[in-house]
């Protein structure tokens, strides 16, 4: 069964940070790529980052570079998303996904077949 599943989210006040895991099985893990997405309150989901599955490879959206950080450690099958610099527009439910396909990089919601439960990053003072 295929299964990802995030963890690290919480309450953190603004400038705070937070890492966000991504823990999947089920699948050769270091044959996909793996992208991050968020979803904030009445608003679209939205793509943020994504890596290759080396690791080589990594994309940020503009609305999180320089703040954000992927990365992956494909011998514990898992990816993390380092966050800093929070601020209260990060808030949404975080979510991982895996590639439909392993030669697809980007981060087109329709190219992602399996996701995570999501975990929840509220920022607030």
């Amino acid at each position: 069964q295929v299964q990802l599943v995030e963890s690290g989210g919480g309450l953190v006040q603004p400038g705070g940070s937070l890492r966000l895991s991504c823990a999947a099985s089920g699948f050769t893990f270091s044959s996909y790529v793996i992208g991050w997405f968020r979803q904030a309150p009445g608003k679209e989901r939205e793509g943020i980052s994504c890596i290759s599955s080396s690791g080589i490879g990594t994309y940020y959206a503009d609305s999180v570079k320089g703040r954000f950080t992927i990365s992956r450690d494909n011998a514990k099958n898992t990816v993390y998303l380092q966050i800093n610099s929070l601020q209260p527009e990060d808030t949404a439910v975080y979510y991982c996904a895996k590639a439909r396909l392993s030669n697809y990089f980007g981060l087109a919601g329709g190219a992602y077949d399996t996701w995570g439960q999501g975990t929840q990053v509220i920022v607030s003072s």
